[in-house]
């Protein structure tokens, strides 16, 4: 069972990005020769959340969750430099150069292919990715990097502690410097229902499985019962956000590449901030690499889910924020790709 499911997972992250764009195919058609669809899960949605899209969401997140062992924290102490680089550049960093890259692109240079108002939309679902860094896909670049796997369960433990608090004012703060009225509850209201109660559960779930079965059923079989399960809600999420931007693709598709450029210079960006940080560091390989992922990718299930609460599926931002899942993958395996090549720039092994 274990290494089926973990075959079938591999084989869709590796491919993510022509599912993607076979949802946004069929999200397109169904919204352009459908549109019913899309009015009648418009009619059910609460403080502006989307009670469908939620539901998907939870089921993206919960398997991701229960990943994080936040037993894991106590080792902190045992090499903090990684951490801090990882604190820093995710925090510090990230959002704010998100915030003034995406700004640059869509309010100067490309200001000749987009309107203020939809470059104020864009900018805001680039900030919502920049504001959430990677809590799932890191474990696989970590893997593919030859990653310390416990080092990265730190990182992923203590960063999703931080979204708790961190995600909000800095969401609050970016967006309000764009002009952009953001309803702060149903911010909060977001992180309650895409991160907190996700979390949550993974946590329960976890101590009772490892109670009751052990840790190795656990993390062997039980999380990989879930697999597929994660795959059908990505897909369905992102077929519900395509259907919903259906004409804005169809009306501009050229904006799909502009708002990708500056997302996939953003991504470079920081991936090298905190690789090279972590060599100047004398960091070993195998903590330098999952630090410089956890900062270039984004935790973009949470982005959208944002994205679709504050501003709806049918919105700009929410098209940004999908656009960020399209251009991930094949960005983060070329850095993939770069660290593999550079090892030998770092010690071999961490403590």
């Amino acid at each position: 069972m274990k290494d089926n499911n973990t075959t079938d997972i591999s084989f869709f992250q590796r491919y993510l990005t022509l599912w993607v764009f076979i949802c946004m195919v069929v999200g397109v058609v169904l919204g352009h020769f459908v549109p019913v669809i899309s009015t009648f899960l418009n009619k059910f949605e609460y403080a502006k959340v989307s009670i469908p899209m939620a539901i998907l969401i939870w089921i993206m997140i919960y398997p991701m969750m229960l990943k994080v062992d936040f037993k894991s924290i106590k080792n902190v102490g045992k090499n903090p430099k990684g951490l801090i680089v990882t604190w820093v550049v995710n925090w510090l960093i990230k959002p704010f150069t998100m915030y003034g890259i995406a700004s640059l692109f869509f309010f100067v240079l490309f200001k000749s292919f987009i309107t203020p108002d939809l470059a104020t939309e864009y900018l805001a679902g680039a900030v919502l990715l920049g504001a959430a860094p990677c809590t799932a896909m890191v474990f696989v670049w970590s893997t593919l990097t030859k990653g310390n796997p416990a080092y990265t369960v730190v990182q992923v433990a203590t960063n999703d502690l931080i979204i708790l608090f961190a995600f909000v004012p800095i969401v609050k703060f970016l967006l309000g410097v764009s002009n952009v009225i953001v309803p702060t509850d149903t911010l909060f209201l977001s992180v309650i229902l895409f991160v907190v109660i996700p979390l949550a559960g993974g946590i329960l779930t976890r101590v009772f499985i490892v109670k009751n079965k052990g840790i190795d059923y656990f993390e062997n079989i039980f999380v990989h019962k879930f697999d597929s399960v994660t795959i059908v809600g990505l897909l369905l999420t992102l077929i519900l956000i395509f259907m919903g931007q259906s004409k804005v693709i169809l009306e501009n598709p050229l904006h799909i590449i502009l708002i990708a450029v500056p997302l996939t210079i953003q991504t470079f960006f920081i991936f090298f901030i905190s690789y090279f940080t972590s060599k100047l560091l004398k960091l070993p390989h195998d903590i330098a690499a999952p630090a410089g992922m956890i900062g270039a990718s984004n935790f973009f299930e949470l982005s959208v889910a944002v994205a679709v609460a504050l501003f709806g599926t049918t919105s700009p931002a929410a098209l940004a924020t999908t656009v960020g899942v399209l251009t991930e993958v094949p960005v983060m395996l070329t850095l993939v790709k770069i660290a593999n090549k550079t090892a030998s720039w770092f010690p071999n092994k961490g403590n």
